[in-house]
């Protein structure tokens, strides 16, 4: 008869991956947990306002395809995903100027994954990623998964300089540069024709790729659109190009789409089929049939007009709520406006006073690679309606004027 094993005998369990311990949680996902209250007016998420929904629309399509075609609507799907998609995002590319056709493109679930598609088929631990400084912050979670040494460009309040980008590619030999030039995350800001141009000219002669997030570039107020980086020379055979659903139909949706190069698409699409296999089969038929049939372009008209009072409504009002000295930016388009309080205020150690007066923020900090502006704060103008952000802005200033007197 065999020997009883010991009861004390099991040993620890291995410890996580050295990835999931030097990666923390996005501090923007903790503040919007902190302040579900509904009471709370926040400025702190990028979320699109529910409101603007075409939820008719889309409930609708996925009426039609689950009605008409459900067999092929709830099966598996091609890893490349949908044609009537791919197509449909093709042409609306094409019309903004970039020629592209169905198979250049990847659908992914979201744009979001699909920058985590390009850090699996391009680094290896070590690798070198220039940001912009301030960045993206899924994306700094993102290099920090695949073990990259991330290395912060600096920008000023036209974005991203591009003489430092060559003086820093040349001393560090990155292998990827991660962009969002229009309309940036966390500042609003949008890079120039001129600084777009010299941005590819810098890839080309260093040898670097190109990741070039465009989330928000269909949400202009003013203004004359500016050419994608990945048409400008030397940047469209090193350049993928990201965009997504989120901001212009519905983020639940969870779509979005990679245009790349043919090698690095066709790694994109071995990453993912070792992902998830395919996105969401119901979902792309769904937009596929809701580009089909709706306008979009009027939905964005009605959405922009929104949001434009909603930025406007913002930036007006915060004179009056913030410090004097404060700083801060009018973006010609998208979520968010970046502002800098007076020396000696600290964003992150004001918030929690901030949400006792049932408003939020985001601290300008995590979004730094480099060392951060401890003043910096980021404010997203679309949640709210005009007279929800002019009370968040009276309640902004009671909490700024509170701490203030207790400090």
């Amino acid at each position: 008869m065999p020997d009883a094993i010991p009861a004390a005998a099991s040993a620890p369990v291995p410890q996580l991956a050295a990835r999931a311990a030097r990666t923390g949680s996005s501090p923007v996902r903790d503040i919007l947990a902190l302040t579900a209250r509904p009471e709370v007016i926040s400025f702190a998420g990028g979320l699109p306002a529910p409101e603007l929904f075409d939820a008719p629309g889309i409930a609708a399509a996925f009426q039609h395809v689950l009605t008409e075609h459900p067999r092929r609507a709830l099966q598996y799907s091609t890893t490349e995903g949908d044609p009537a998609l791919r197509a449909a995002v093709a042409a609306r590319t094409t019309a903004r100027g970039l020629a592209t056709a169905p198979d250049d493109l990847l659908v992914t679930t979201g744009s979001q994954q699909g920058l985590s598609l390009l850090s699996t088929a391009l680094l290896e631990p070590g690798d070198v990623v220039l940001v912009e400084d301030p960045c993206y912050l899924a994306a700094l979670q993102i290099f920090s998964f695949a073990g990259a040494r991330v290395v912060p460009v600096p920008t000023d309040d036209e974005g991203l300089d591009p003489a430092a980008l060559d003086e820093i590619a040349a001393r560090e030999r990155p292998k990827l540069l991660y962009i969002v030039p229009t309309f940036q995350n966390p500042t609003g800001r949008t890079l120039s024709a001129e600084r777009r141009a010299a941005v590819a000219a810098v890839a080309a002669r260093r040898g670097l790729w190109i990741a070039e997030d465009d989330p928000y570039g269909e949400l202009r107020f003013e203004g004359e659109p500016v050419p994608w980086v990945t048409s400008f020379p030397g940047a469209e055979d090193r350049t993928a190009l990201l965009s997504s659903f989120s901001k212009v139909v519905a983020p639940g949706l969870r779509l979005g789409w990679l245009r790349a190069p043919a090698a690095l698409r066709r790694a994109c699409v071995i990453a993912k089929q070792a992902a998830d296999l395919h996105t969401s089969t119901v979902d792309q038929a769904a937009a596929a049939r809701y580009l089909a049939v709706e306008d979009l372009d009027a939905h964005l008209v009605r959405v922009r007009d929104a949001y434009r009072e909603r930025r406007n409504a913002l930036v007006d009002g915060l004179a009056a709520a913030l410090p004097e000295g404060s700083r801060w930016n009018r973006p010609a388009g998208g979520m968010f406006v970046w502002a800098t309080l007076p020396e000696g205020y600290d964003a992150t150690a004001l918030l929690p006073e901030v949400v006792r007066h049932d408003v939020a923020y985001v601290p300008g900090a995590p979004f730094f690679a480099g060392p951060p502006d401890a003043a910096a704060a980021r404010l997203s103008f679309v949640t709210h309606s005009p007279a929800e952000i002019t009370e968040g802005l009276g309640r902004l200033a009671e909490a700024l004027r509170s701490a203030r007197r207790e400090g």
